[in-house]
């Protein structure tokens, strides 16, 4: 069974990120900031700079539309409740995806996304 609340788009919580080089800090965060405004007049004060820690996870590769990704969930699903395992998403682990596709450049049937879970194994 699939979760309705997933389908439900105006409920989304969530943050864009960046992977940016180890060696980027938040002098170098609070310095494209200020050259963001001050050259396109663009403000970026919520820009920040964080440090993820992956940990144990499940995750699929899912190809199709957006809108079909509770699909490719409901076998993430099955799969973590038949390994042993459940879910652990909390304030530090969220579940996220990776988007590997333009859709601007990509018909909606042949969108890549990586779907991730975190995961614990149940004791």
């Amino acid at each position: 069974m699939v979760d309705r609340q997933c389908h439900n788009k105006s409920a989304f919580k969530w943050t864009a990120i960046i992977r940016v080089p180890d060696f980027v800090d938040n002098n170098d965060v609070e310095w494209a900031k200020a050259e963001v405004l001050k050259k396109k007049r663009l403000d970026c004060s919520a820009l920040f700079l964080m440090t993820f820690e992956e940990g144990l996870c499940v995750q699929s590769m899912h190809i199709g539309a957006y809108d079909t990704e509770p699909a490719t969930l409901a076998v993430i699903d099955r799969f973590i409740k038949t390994g042993g395992y459940i879910k652990d998403i909390n304030s530090s682990r969220r579940h996220h995806e990776i988007y590997l596709s333009d859709p601007r450049k990509t018909s909606p049937d042949k969108m890549k996304t990586v779907l991730r879970i975190p995961i614990v194994k149940h004791e």
